[in-house]
């Protein structure tokens, strides 16, 4: 199994990079994450995934460990193939997902492209233990920040405001000041939205 690639960068697009290894090019699947935060330096490293299927094999590259962690837990559930877990790393970040998975955030999830309501749940049925005791999330306080934001967002709502606006918003003021009062969240989202 090949675990990381360390080469020259040859081509880099949003979805996909080609590493130049002692004269082979390996052509690596990316997530958006892992693609802003490649350096456009020639030498990079990248740690791997070998996907092996009766027609493909395709590798895919994670410029952290976490992120490779996250992708493996991801596609070890039934009904998430390599294709969907990418797409969620696209669409939020390795902590963001740990964190919709342990605190149960069906929506959160569910609001990624290909995922529907029961693969939203199995996902989290069958990783939060696993979430929990891998990356040692403490369950506290993914439970309070959770209910602020869904207060939060709710009022939001109910307000008018787009979800999905709104929840880029409130999530951006969370990382900022992470205990932040349901009051305190609201008043700094309506500045913002």
């Amino acid at each position: 199994m090949i675990t990381q690639i360390r080469g020259r960068l040859v081509e880099k697009n949003p979805t996909y990079v080609v590493v130049d290894c002692s004269g082979v090019g390996y052509l690596l699947h990316i997530s958006l994450q892992t693609y802003s935060s490649l350096s456009d330096e020639e030498a990079i490293r990248l740690y791997t995934h070998l996907s092996i299927r009766e027609d493909a094999h395709t590798l895919y590259g994670f410029i952290t460990k976490t992120e490779r962690e996250v992708f493996r837990l991801l596609i070890s559930v039934s009904g998430v193939g390599p294709s969907i877990a990418r797409t969620m790393l696209s669409s939020m970040t390795s902590e963001e997902i740990q964190n919709a998975i342990a605190s149960e955030n069906v929506a959160l999830i569910q609001s990624v492209k290909g995922i529907g309501a029961k693969t939203a749940q199995r996902v989290i049925v069958d990783l939060r233990d696993k979430i929990l005791k891998t990356f040692e999330i403490d369950e506290v306080s993914v439970h309070t920040n959770n209910t602020n934001k869904e207060e939060a967002l709710s009022a939001l709502e109910v307000l008018g405001f787009n979800r999905k606006q709104s929840d880029k918003v409130v999530s951006a003021i969370l990382k900022e000041s992470p205990d932040e009062t349901v009051e305190l969240l609201i008043k700094k989202a309506l500045k913002s939205l």
